[in-house]
């Protein structure tokens, strides 16, 4: 990772406090923001409410905890500002929107979604929240630009308990693949600059997903399982893992390091197609990456321009492993997960004013790769 310098991050933290300020009604709120900002992004060891504060030189945390509970600001609309200052700084033609969701692992049961849930971080059944998250990719950087909260049945199926945790009357229970589809028709509307989306399998594995993006004639690279049923071959339905198994060994490709960057380094690519589709000058693929050291596989089903190569798909599938990185370095570095709050709307404001750190240093990154 590049080493930002500390004038060149500072500079591009006012740049972005300076984008976001008509977000806020009244100054101290925006004053607070800059300092939230700046907190996340140094170098603290922690990033809660009292370091941030003690940072700022407060003598409790009650000021940053009113800048996330009630302090009056547009945190969906800050949002949406730093999703553009993204697609402005990284922007590229063939940029990648990935969906990935991260685990905050929690006490008790009045944080809002909380609940037992599978997570990732311990491998076992967790109380946790989670929530779903949108990353902007390109040769130039990675960065959040949204987010959603999940919200479990057990939440949804009880208003009272959604009051008391700030969860509005009108969020109903919404699937995951529905949380990430919000997401990207919103940055579609936008006119994100992206060529590609890509997904995990825990969201690759949802043919509805995958039947939208298309449906949207948006180009994909959907990780799934060997398991999955729903690809269809030419002469038929079959398992990912039976058509991979069924490819002779000159199917295979050893893709060069500099195009797969994040995945393992000793590891080749095959493709097949599995289905014609109506419309014209598009095609499906399903693509398997096998790790040579441990001959591990894994799977992606493909939609896309009929031309795509190879080292296309490897390049956009790659990104999805980029974008779980980008997701644990804004823990690592701006305090993503260090939130002490409980209601929806301080979990919403603390998660975006942490993106937006994170947005500024990852612009910051760029600007003094390119010195």
């Amino acid at each position: 990772m590049i080493d930002v310098d500390v004038a060149v991050w500072s500079a591009e933290l006012i740049r972005l406090h300076t984008r976001i300020a008509g977000r806020f009604k009244r100054s101290e709120p925006r004053r607070r923001a800059g300092q939230y900002l700046f907190g996340l992004a140094g170098r603290l060891d922690r990033k809660n409410g009292w370091t941030l504060a003690e940072q700022a030189g407060d003598l409790s945390p009650d000021g940053m905890q009113r800048l996330l509970r009630w302090a009056d600001w547009d945190v969906d609309g800050v949002r949406d500002d730093v999703r553009d200052y993204v697609a402005e700084n990284l922007g590229e033609p063939q940029g990648v929107l990935s969906i990935d969701e991260a685990f905050f692992l929690k006490k008790g049961v009045k944080s809002a979604g909380v609940a037992r849930q599978c997570s990732r971080v311990t491998g076992r059944v967790e109380n946790c929240q989670v929530g779903v998250f949108m990353t902007y990719g390109s040769s130039g950087g990675q960065a959040l630009v949204d987010r959603r909260l999940y919200l479990p049945p057990a939440w949804t199926d009880d208003r009272a308990r959604c009051r008391e945790a700030g969860i509005p009357e009108q969020v109903g229970f919404a699937t995951k693949a529905e949380l990430a589809r919000e997401m990207l028709a919103r940055a579609f509307t936008a006119g994100i600059p992206a060529r590609w989306v890509t997904m995990d399998n825990t969201f690759g594995q949802w043919t509805s997903l995958r039947i939208w993006l298309e449906e949207q004639d948006h180009a994909y690279v959907a990780a799934t399982g060997c398991d999955d049923d729903t690809v269809t071959a030419v002469l038929g339905f079959a398992r990912a893992g039976e058509l991979i198994a069924s490819l002779p060994p000159w199917a295979w490709s050893k893709i060069p390091c500099d195009v797969a960057t994040h995945g393992p380094l000793d590891s080749c690519w095959a493709r097949l197609p599995v289905r014609i589709l109506l419309r014209p000058g598009r095609g499906r693929w399903l693509l398997a990456r096998r790790d040579l050291t441990t001959g591990e596989l894994a799977y992606y089903v493909c939609y896309g321009p009929r031309q795509t190569q190879l080292t296309e798909l490897v390049r956009v599938a790659d990104s999805s492993l980029a974008a779980g990185e980008c997701l644990r370095q804004a823990k690592l570095e701006t305090g993503l997960d260090e939130y002490q709050v409980r209601g929806w709307r301080p979990w919403y404001a603390h998660i975006t004013l942490s993106m937006a750190a994170y947005a500024g240093l990852a612009v910051a990154r760029r600007r003094c790769a390119k010195e």
